[in-house]
């Protein structure tokens, strides 16, 4: 299973599912992120994190560590 914290700068993906639990699992939901949401990979910090995310036409920091919850599949 991919995940986004794989995905390269510039691809594109679709969530397929949400990982966590509990207020992390609540807090990526609520910002957008949800099974089906399109995400667009837009930079990344110079040592990787956190990296620069368009889902929903909104942009978003995201922590690596938290996009390690979140399963994706290319487009």
């Amino acid at each position: 299973m991919k995940t986004l914290d794989g995905i390269k700068v510039g691809q594109k993906c679709k969530v397929t599912k949400i990982l966590g639990e509990g207020a992390l699992k609540r807090h990526i939901l609520d910002m957008g992120i949800t099974k089906g949401a399109e995400i667009e990979i837009h930079k990344a910090a110079p040592l990787g994190d956190p990296i620069q995310i368009t889902v929903r036409g909104f942009e978003l920091m995201l922590r690596k560590e938290d996009a390690k919850i979140i399963a994706v599949e290319k487009i």
